[in-house]
């Protein structure tokens, strides 16, 4: 970040970068929660968690307002760049947070059923996805190009283990149509899941967009072949 002859300015911008990196703290803490309750099947924890996304949707309120006060201001190309990246990387962070809540509540539903042992897969994949936000939000703490770049190419390690346990699902259920209930929740939270990679990867798109600005980015590699999928 640069200064200006208006501290001011310079105060509201690093204003809007510590609530963006907050909101990203926030929704990370909550996609581990949702991952630990999972693993021990707490209705109560999980339900904190539902409610704690309030917190997550009120500070992207308040970024959004920054956003606006900054815009008022008249930036220099640089400058805006900076609030466009910042209220598209906080709309992420809000939507992570969501994703994060609805793991949350599927868990309740699946405590109804027995332990599935594809469980301990959601998990290794939500852990992921949880460091692919971590790095992210430290790429757009540092304006560091290259971490970003790394995280988007680690997108496709995230489809691949999503692709690998949507198979591992749909094998279970076809062996014992009992599991189909559970096997069901576990996708739909697998999806959440992946879906949290995609918006750590826009994240790291607007990281680039926020240093290069129309510099186009170099082609990645996708490895969600789930809408190919066949059970063997």
């Amino acid at each position: 970040m640069h200064d200006h002859i208006v501290k001011s300015f310079d105060e509201e911008q690093r204003r809007l970068l510590n609530e963006t990196l907050r909101m990203g703290e926030m929704a990370i803490a909550q996609l581990e929660a949702a991952l630990d309750v999972l693993q021990r099947r707490d209705d109560k924890a999980a339900e904190r968690i539902i409610a704690n996304d309030e917190a997550i949707d009120a500070l992207e309120h308040e970024v959004s307002h920054d956003v606006m006060k900054l815009a008022l201001r008249g930036p220099l190309a640089r400058d805006l760049r900076e609030i466009l990246a910042a209220i598209r990387i906080a709309s992420d962070i809000e939507r992570v947070g969501d994703y994060a809540a609805n793991v949350a509540k599927r868990s309740i539903a699946l405590n109804l059923a027995p332990p599935l042992p594809q469980i301990a897969g959601l998990h290794a994949l939500g852990m992921l996805a949880a460091q692919q936000m971590r790095d992210v939000m430290a790429a757009y703490r540092d304006s560091d190009v290259e971490l970003a770049k790394r995280v988007r190419a680690r997108d496709a390690e995230v489809d691949a283990a999503y692709t690998g346990l949507f198979r591992e699902l749909l094998t279970y259920m076809m062996e014992d149509p009992r599991s189909i209930t559970g096997c069901t929740h576990v996708m739909f939270m697998a999806k959440n899941i992946e879906r949290i990679g995609d918006h750590a990867t826009n994240i790291a798109e607007n990281v680039w967009f926020l240093v290069k600005g129309d510099e186009a980015l170099p082609p990645r590699e996708k490895r969600d072949a789930t809408s190919s999928t066949v059970a063997p």
